[in-house]
């Protein structure tokens, strides 16, 4: 059964995307613990990050990268933190924060209403930013 990152992926449920390319997809997080908490996923589904092969880990995390230099371009942010969890959906992916105290980076402060025009805004600064440094 697809999980409901492969059904992003897909298109099937909508997301606020904020890059792609042929191996990965970032989007971000519906309930995030900071503005512009973004997931970064394969595209390919695999339930535990290290069941990875080594160049799909590899790749998954210079995207990853791309992702979080894009988000440090687009947010008022120090740094730009990094969670592996992979517990709430059998998909490998990983979490971008932005940061500016180590409690931003607190998942059990997640919002769990965020502001739809906000996650649309943010998201487009973000991809914006993608695109300019990857272009």
């Amino acid at each position: 059964m697809a999980s409901i990152f492969s059904k992003i992926v897909d298109g099937t449920i909508p997301s606020y995307r904020v890059a792609e390319d042929d191996r990965h997809y970032a989007f971000l997080d519906i309930n995030p613990v900071a503005p512009g908490h973004t997931l970064v996923i394969p595209k390919r589904e695999t339930d535990y990050i290290f069941d990875l092969s080594d160049e799909d880990f590899a790749a998954l995390h210079l995207f990853s990268k791309k992702v979080a230099q894009a988000i440090r371009a687009a947010l008022p942010c120090k740094r730009v933190g990094v969670a592996v969890m992979g517990l709430e959906v059998p998909h490998a992916h990983i979490h971008l924060v932005p940061l500016n105290t180590e409690k931003d980076m607190d998942f059990s402060a997640k919002d769990t209403d965020p502001d739809p025009e906000q996650m649309k805004n943010i998201a487009e600064m973000i991809a914006d930013k993608f695109s300019e440094l990857n272009a």
